[in-house]
């Protein structure tokens, strides 16, 4: 769960002890095998890939998100290699405990606030002709299909784990944007001609409020604040150690 709905290998929060890096000599014995990457996508990914190609086909994405998307693969594998290069061969232990239930619920409630209830959204805005509610939640759902894409991308053993990291801030970030367009567009509903049931109208606002909130706390409230010193002292600590051999 890299930012709220990403890869459920990332997920886990270990007791301090095993930060220390694989290679030290004082591995404790509990510590975990290395974690090793299977297959090259994984099913969670193709899920995702359809559903960008999806909204891609559609027309209802603006170039703007495109290039946001090839930027971000290009800058991802850029600082991989100057400024955040992988420190073994093996996939580096994942930030959060998989066994912690907390962390998988909160993953689960990311999933169905920012993915399957804005699909659901976008669907039943195809039945009831709703073209500008469509076109205003479809740009935050491409970009958090994307990033589920991209995070599984960056867990691998090719990446470290600051680019685990910045795969969902960088997103997240953008996504506020995204999110509060689409809260604009369903206001300003009142004062346009508008085809939808009163139900829908309601359940619009409702979705852009709850998805605004969401992945504000998510950024400010646990990516900046918790998971980004937790990635960061990871890999020092495994840095500081490869220098000292």
């Amino acid at each position: 769960m890299s930012g709220g709905v990403g890869p459920s290998s990332d997920i886990r929060l270990p007791n301090e002890q095993q930060y220390e890096p694989r290679n030290s000599k004082t591995v404790p014995k509990n510590t975990q095998k290395p974690h090793t990457r299977r297959g090259f996508f994984t099913f969670r990914q193709l899920n995702a890939l359809a559903v960008v190609i999806v909204l891609a086909a559609s027309g209802m994405v603006s170039l703007e998100d495109f290039a946001f998307v090839v930027f971000s693969l290009i800058y991802m594998y850029f600082i991989s290699r100057v400024a955040f290069p992988s420190l073994s061969p093996t996939l580096d232990p994942p930030v959060f405990d998989q066994n912690n239930k907390l962390p998988r619920l909160y993953a689960f409630i990311g999933a169905m606030i920012g993915l399957f209830l804005p699909i659901a959204y976008i669907f039943q805005g195809i039945l009831e002709e709703d073209k500008e509610g469509i076109k205003a939640a479809s740009p935050h759902v491409f970009l958090l299909a994307s990033q589920i894409f991209m995070e599984g991308v960056a867990c691998s053993d090719k990446f470290s784990i600051p680019i685990r990291i910045f795969v969902p801030v960088f997103y997240n970030s953008r996504r506020i944007f995204t999110i509060s367009d689409w809260l604009r567009s369903e206001i300003s509903k009142v004062d346009q001609e508008f085809g939808g049931s009163a139900r829908r109208l309601y359940i619009g606002r409702a979705l852009a409020v709850a998805n605004l909130i969401f992945w504000c706390f998510n950024l400010f409230g646990f990516l900046l604040p918790v998971y980004l010193p937790k990635a960061f002292k990871m890999y020092h600590s495994g840095y500081k150690a490869k220098d000292l051999k």
